[in-house]
């Protein structure tokens, strides 16, 4: 009798290690999928900030006939403000 008592507490131990592992790799798992979520959000802002900055640079020289290095600057802030977006949504 003592012995089928001692083969079931090591089958419960067993189990309960398997749960307990289960769950860390589940919850691994689920903090890689947000993580993947927010760098994807990182880079479509980041992109985002690229298409607007041309625009600008676009805008800049056509509406306020100014040459390319006086606009160059608007560019820069615009692109800017597009990577410190993608530090706030990563981080």
């Amino acid at each position: 009798m003592q012995m089928s008592a001692s083969r079931n507490g090591s089958w419960g131990r067993a189990v309960g290690l398997l749960a307990a592992t289960a769950f860390f790799a589940l919850s691994g798992a689920a903090l890689a999928t947000e993580q993947s979520k927010q760098r994807q959000q990182g880079r479509d802002a980041n992109q985002e900030a690229k298409k607007d900055a041309r625009s600008t640079k676009v805008d800049c020289r056509q509406e306020n006939q100014k040459s390319n290095p006086e606009c160059r600057q608007d560019k820069r802030e615009t692109k800017q403000d597009g990577r410190q977006e993608k530090r706030d949504i990563k981080y």
